[in-house]
This record gives structure tokens, sequence and C-alpha cells, in this order.
């Protein structure tokens, strides 16, 4: 039997990508901005963590315009949609596993002798 963590994926795993996924699922698309402010990122850390998710051909990138202001908007694909529910299948097996397992108590301090 292979530990449920071999089961988690190194690229979604990552606690940004992780969200950035999540957050791209709730809606159609989801504005840079407000993933970069929910997420607590600067732009270009979230701009890396985009790219590695579209070089996964996890999200797409949207560029465009809202008026005269330059926007950019991402979107999980089917493929990352397979992914994030793939690693939440995942977690839901450690969380379960970890919540079945009765803590071992540990034995009682031994007395120093001096």
């Amino acid at each position: 039997m292979t530990h449920p963590t071999r089961g988690l994926d190194e690229v979604v795993h990552q606690r940004h990508r992780l969200g950035i996924l999540t957050i791209a699922a709730e809606a159609r698309r989801v504005d840079f901005g407000y993933l970069r402010e929910s997420l607590e990122l600067t732009g270009g850390n979230l701009s890396r963590h985009i790219s590695v998710l579209a070089e996964a051909g996890m999200v797409e990138v949207e560029k465009g315009y809202e008026g005269k202001r330059p926007r950019t908007w991402v979107r999980i694909t089917p493929a990352g949609r397979k992914a994030l529910a793939a690693e939440m299948a995942a977690l839901g097996v450690l969380v379960r596993r970890h919540g079945s397992t009765t803590p071992a108590r540990a034995p009682a301090p031994r007395p120093v002798q001096t």
C-alpha cells in the first residue's frame, strides 16, 4: 500500500498555486488583482506561480481591457480541475487517515538522578 502523500502533485500542492486553482475553480475567470490581494502576493510572485500553472496546462491567461485599463484574467482548464480534484482527494485521504488514528501516549518522564 502506498502512502497517500504519493497522490500529491508538486505543481498543485504549493500553497499559492493551490490557492490560485481553488479561487479560479469558483469563478468563470478571476482577475489578477483579485488573486494578488486574496493571496497577499506581489505581482511578480503571483505572475511566476501563474506561469508554472499555465506551463502545466492547468490555467489559461487572458489579457485584455476593461474600459481603457489593461487587465489579466486567469481561467482554470479542464486539466486544472482534474488536478485540483486529485489533490483534494489525496488531502481528504490524509485527513481521514490522520483523524482515524489514536495518538500514542507519551511515556511518563523518568526522574533524573543526580
